[in-house]
């Protein structure tokens, strides 16, 4: 039997956690669940209707979140100009160097920009930063020739999101420390993005389950009313 801390029992009182409430009672629910001694982050998770073997109904995308994600972010950039991405923002930028150092196991930094010239030099890593999240991806934004632009938008508050192998998918919309507003406002730009993320070849309900929690709470049941008039 698994053993729960005494914050997370007192957590699953504050309501009944077997109903499903709108996203802004859900937020409030959060908000009133103990909180643990660090700056815990909040996620949207939703399990998905689509098969996951298909390559054609895989799911993925980015949210630029009204509020930011409350994260400092560490931007690398593959290219053949870092004078530019550094004088951007990005904190790490290069190319061959940056590569030898990723292959001697160095991977200090949260996202990886790349120009499209600069992907052909990045494949040999792919297998160390595919399975990261850490590949650069033209879907999510970060193969790009307007280096600048994408730095400044990851560092405002752009996330990635990406099915995993089981249909189930996670959004960063903040931190227990925002303000309730703020933190509705980003949950509700992260589910109607991700309802704009259903493949165009999958028939049937798309989004199936969806729960609200932070890194140590237990999850808060989304009712469907809030996506299914959007995703079907």
């Amino acid at each position: 039997m698994r053993k729960t801390s005494k914050r997370y029992r007192e957590a699953v009182k504050v309501a009944d956690l077997t109903k499903d409430y709108s996203l802004s009672d859900a937020v409030d629910i959060l908000s009133k669940m103990p909180k643990a001694k660090f700056d815990e982050t909040v996620e949207v998770s939703a399990y998905l209707g689509v098969d996951p073997k298909q390559s054609s109904q895989m799911v993925r995308g980015t949210v630029s979140l009204p509020h930011g994600s409350g994260k400092k972010v560490t931007v690398l950039v593959f290219t053949e100009n870092p004078e530019e991405a550094l004088a951007a923002g990005a904190e790490y930028a290069g190319l061959e160097d940056l590569i030898a150092k990723i292959q001697g196991g160095w991977l200090e930094f949260d996202v990886a920009v790349a120009t499209p010239k600069a992907m052909a030099s990045v494949k040999p890593v792919a297998r160390v930063l595919g399975p990261r999240g850490l590949m650069p991806n033209p879907k999510s934004g970060t193969v790009t020739d307007d280096v600048a632009k994408a730095i400044k938008e990851v560092k405002a508050g752009r996330v990635e999101f990406k099915m995993d192998k089981t249909a189930n998918v996670s959004i960063v919309v903040g931190k227990r420390s925002f303000a309730k507003e703020n933190l509705l406002a980003n949950a509700k730009e992260a589910v109607q993005v991700l309802a704009k993320a259903r493949p165009e070849v999958f028939k049937g309900r798309f989004i199936k389950s969806m729960t609200l929690s932070a890194t140590m709470s237990p999850g808060v049941r989304v009712s469907g009313a809030e996506y299914a008039a959007t995703v079907g």
